[in-house]
């Protein structure tokens, strides 16, 4: 009963009293239904057609009247007062089911909101600690499924009130006989909770095969072109092979256990029913109206209960995934970088100052002791290019998610213009800054709709001039429907440098006063590299201009170029400046790409 109520409590957050005007109107339907039983039989007998001793039937005395209406008029009267009956009923039930439905994908909808903004409201550091497959999972599978215990639950309602009622007029008619069946029911339910358990623990076992089955094949999906070239097929196979086994076997674990219940209810039933039969007569001395209402009764009665007990298991197995969802919801939620309200009337920040680091730190995880960034501090002067450098690792791509607000520091600030940065001003920035990422990203659909993602009310004018900025307009021009062109899955029809080049039109489109580059030229050839190279200085003095970059021949004409060693400054300077001193780091760095080049 537990898991019932706990569906109960999710469903009245969504529906609110709308589930319950839904469990009025089932216990309605219950009733009619119920009338429907006593009116059939019984007065067929009133009216004369039929030898049938009602006297011991209780309720049966309302329709007394009829006994002085002729047959001719009786007959046609109950018959059709027995047919409005069943119109009513199903006519409500018509309704009560276009209910639940509405309540079930509703819920489902609502579900779906609800993890869904929570997640992409979520700060980066949630992002960094989660699987992607695993999200994707909860976006899908386990929602899907967690609406499916909510029909269950639906179904599970309708036939306990349905069953109530039942039982209800059974007493009515024959309080003894009603016990013995109540009982015997009781002592079935009973020894079949080890059904419920069972349930649960296949429900957690299908919650975690559906995990890792899409966690690997995304990997594997994005990883194909690895798997291909390093003959990783077989390997793979075999790992779906027997993933795959697991899913079966669980599968048809669970149908066994669904089946053997069914199968105890049918069993059970058929004896019970026996024996009901049987007691009634030689020991309750049940008259025959009696006997015979009672007996319709129960016989319409156990395929409910057994439907109970088949919709208890079905909610029973889906509770890992609820659980799951409510776990998602809850880490987004603690991990929420601001609230969604400020989002619509905020405007983007104009930086007339300077972008300040102030002895900020930060680490990834805070049990450990090693940091990513310690004790930073940098200035990055308004409408001037800041070039950051160093090793792999030595954290510039973490000082770059600091400075956007990705990553907050665990002491120190990051200060626009005198203010620092927080949650109640993050989204100004974030609207400011457009980012070129080393990885670019495209959505599978036209170039324009890619390009109008960030600026949607932007002219067709100047999507051309973004595109001839980042030097992508000669091919985007060659190609067969141009901007309309569809570019497939995160951009596979196009070439590394010429997604690239996209991704910085992009950027440009935006007009921001922030622009980020972190590697954006490394996929391009040297021409086009030249190309943006001068486009970028001609955006100097117009836009503050971050970029991180591994070819240091690309930053020449920075107006400071800072120097990161695991985590540290170790230098900062004009490019020349650095480049003269041939004892540091940079100078270093410098002499290995020119040595690699020749």
């Amino acid at each position: 009963m537990q898991y019932v109520l706990y569906f109960l409590k999710q469903i009245h957050k969504y529906s609110g009293s709308a589930v319950y005007i839904n469990l009025f109107a089932m216990i309605a339907l219950g009733l009619i239904e119920g009338i429907g039983i006593l009116l059939l039989v019984p007065l067929l007998s009133m009216s004369g057609i039929v030898e049938f001793d009602s006297s011991g039937v209780p309720l049966i005395g309302v329709f007394d009247f009829l006994q002085y209406i002729p047959t001719s008029v009786g007959l046609p009267l109950i018959l059709g007062f027995y047919v409005l009956i069943v119109i009513t009923q199903n006519i409500v039930n018509r309704q009560l089911n276009v209910k639940n439905t509405k309540i079930q994908q509703g819920f489902l909808r609502y579900m779906r909101l609800e993890t869904y903004e929570p997640i992409l409201h979520a700060n980066w550091n949630f992002f960094i600690k989660q699987r992607k497959s695993d999200l994707v999972n909860i976006l899908t599978a386990e929602i899907g499924r967690a609406s499916l215990g909510t029909y269950s639950f639906l179904q599970f309602i309708t036939s306990l009130v349905f069953t109530l009622v039942q039982i209800a007029l059974a007493f009515i008619l024959s309080p003894s006989i009603t016990s013995f069946v109540l009982l015997s029911g009781a002592v079935l339910i009973f020894f079949n909770r080890k059904f419920l358990k069972r349930s649960l623990e296949l429900g957690k076992q299908n919650y975690e095969l559906n995990k890792d089955y899409l966690a690997g094949i995304t990997d594997q999906m994005n990883g194909i072109k690895d798997i291909k070239s390093n003959t990783l097929e077989q390997s793979r196979v075999d790992w779906f092979s027997s993933l795959t086994k697991k899913i079966y076997n669980q599968q048809v674990n669970y149908t066994k256990l669904k089946t053997a219940s069914q199968l105890n209810y049918k069993v059970a039933s058929a004896i019970l029913i026996a024996l009901f039969i049987y007691f009634a007569v030689s020991m309750f001395s049940a008259q025959t109206g009696q006997l015979m209402l009672v007996i319709v009764i129960f016989s319409r009665l156990w395929p409910r209960v057994s439907s109970i007990q088949s919709s208890l298991e079905q909610i029973a197995s889906t509770i890992p995934s609820f659980k799951a969802v409510e776990a998602i919801q809850n880490q987004c939620k603690q991990a929420r970088e601001y609230e969604q309200e400020l989002h619509k009337s905020v405007k983007p920040l104009t930086i007339e100052q300077s972008i300040v680091c102030r002895h900020a730190s930060f680490r990834y995880n805070q049990n450990e002791p090693i940091y990513a960034l310690k004790d930073i501090n940098i200035i990055f002067p308004a409408n001037q290019m800041t070039a950051v450098v160093g090793r792999s690792g030595a954290g510039k791509s973490t000082l770059i998610d600091l400075l956007m607000g990705l990553n907050q520091a665990e002491t120190g600030q990051v200060i626009i213009d005198g203010t620092p940065l927080t949650s109640a001003n993050l989204i100004a920035l974030r609207r400011s800054v457009s980012y070129v990422p080393q990885d670019p990203f495209l959505f599978n659909t036209s170039i324009r709709d890619n390009l109008l993602l960030v600026e949607p009310n932007a002219s067709e004018q100047e999507i051309w001039d973004a595109l001839e900025f980042s030097s992508a307009s000669e091919y985007v021009r060659g190609l067969s429907d141009g901007l309309d062109t569809l570019i497939g899955d995160r951009g596979i029809k196009l070439s590394g440098g010429e997604r690239q080049r996209l991704v910085l039109a992009r950027a440009i489109l935006r007009k921001p006063s922030i622009l980020v580059l972190d590697e954006a030229t490394s996929s391009l050839d040297t021409e086009n590299e030249r190309n943006i190279q001068q486009a970028i200085e001609r955006l100097k003095g117009k836009m503050t201009i971050v970029v991180i970059a591994h070819r240091l021949s690309t930053i020449r004409n920075a107006d400071q170029v800072i120097v990161l060693d695991q985590g540290e400054v170790i230098q900062r300077g004009g490019f020349s400046e650095l480049k003269e001193d041939k004892r540091n780091v940079f100078s270093h760095l410098l002499q290995n790409q020119l040595e690699a080049i020749q």
